[in-house]
């Protein structure tokens, strides 16, 4: 299932339970002009829920101003939502339009409205009352006609208990609530998200396709930054991963968890016939310790096969650190430190 808005950029994807329940509340909210508060974690779409409300709603063609109100300063906010007038203080060489009356028509999104300093919510209380403005500076009121759409990942109950935000406020904003679930309670969603991100950014960046395996890490991991950070993530793997098919090769540790890059590697044809995979691959194959009754030391086992490989490169290189590092994949400074603790040495000419 998909909202459409404007563009494929803003479209809301998803068929799991939880976001077709917000799917629904949308559809029913979205031609009445009843305040919504929509709450949720960082990253989840709280502003494409609020733009899919506006894009369906009556006001459509009229503005769809949104506003951060923990992004900007608190000595600012009230200029920014409300305007000023000409000379109301020092540096004020114009009359300035707020947010709020630049919506006028349209729409209002004031997102992290519970980081909105209490001074402040006096005065959106009245806007909200009266339906006019007071821009700093002015003797009178101006009309305007808003919808308001407020969001909030924080607790507004426990807010308003200490103190920190007006419960009248939060009863006229709180009319239709919506909570837009993270992205580890709709699992579902993910693989339509990753191929949705795939096919937006392979325009911008080499085609590439994700393997079974790649998707089932994705789809296990918790995602604490929610869709923003899956979004992020599909775009540097488009950049980093090696071949046409991102693979468990490629996905970083946080989300392969316990499991070792090595099993996955290589897993795509193309890789065939890169040197530094097959030599991977072959010592993978050859390199087996047959385990005694009795046991092994296993440091010393490490160490020798370590030492077989560095002198290898290092013969292979004609002794040049630089060229021998390079072939295992290592740095200069690394393989240095390598040879003095394994005591390896230059032979004598």
């Amino acid at each position: 299932m998909e909202i459409k808005l404007e563009s494929d950029k803003f479209s809301i994807i998803g068929e799991s339970l939880p976001i077709r329940e917000v799917f629904d509340v949308v559809e029913r909210a979205a031609g009445s002009q009843s305040t919504v508060m929509i709450y949720g974690e960082s990253g989840t779409g709280k502003e494409l829920i609020a733009r899919a409300l506006h894009i369906n709603s009556p006001r459509a063609s009229k503005p769809f101003i949104a506003v951060n109100c923990g992004a900007i300063p608190h000595e600012l906010l009230e200029s920014e939502l409300f305007g000023y007038e000409k000379g109301s203080f020092t540096g004020a060489i114009n009359t300035r339009i707020g947010r709020l009356e630049l919506a006028n028509q349209g729409t209002i999104f004031l997102d992290e409205i519970g980081d909105m300093p209490t001074s402040l919510q006096v005065k959106l209380l009245r806007v909200l009352a009266e339906r006019e403005i007071d821009r700093l500076g002015s003797t009178k009121p101006t009309p305007i006609d808003i919808r308001v759409i407020t969001a909030t990942h924080r607790n507004l109950e426990e807010s308003m208990r200490a103190g920190k935000f007006r419960e009248d406020l939060f009863y006229r904003l709180n009319i239709i609530p919506i909570n837009l679930p993270p992205l580890r309670e709709r699992k579902a969603d993910i693989p339509l998200l990753v191929n949705h991100f795939l096919k937006q950014l392979n325009g911008t960046a080499e085609s590439k396709t994700i393997s079974e395996e790649a998707m089932h890490f994705l789809v296990n991991y918790s995602w604490p930054g929610n869709i923003r950070e899956l979004a992020n993530f599909v775009e540097r793997m488009l950049v980093l991963s090696i071949g046409s098919t991102i693979t468990p090769r490629d996905l970083p540790e946080k989300i392969l968890g316990d499991t070792p890059k090595e099993k996955w590697q290589p897993l795509n044809k193309e890789e065939e016939g890169n040197p530094a995979q097959m030599l991977q691959q072959s010592l993978k194959q050859s390199f087996h310790v047959g385990i005694p009754e009795d046991g092994i030391n296993l440091k010393k086992t490490v160490e020798e096969f370590e030492k077989e490989l560095l002198l290898e490169a290092l013969e292979k290189t004609g002794w040049v650190k630089n060229k021998a590092a390079n072939l295992l994949g290592l740095n200069r400074t690394t393989l240095v430190e390598k040879l003095k603790k394994l005591q390896i040495s230059s032979p004598a000419k």
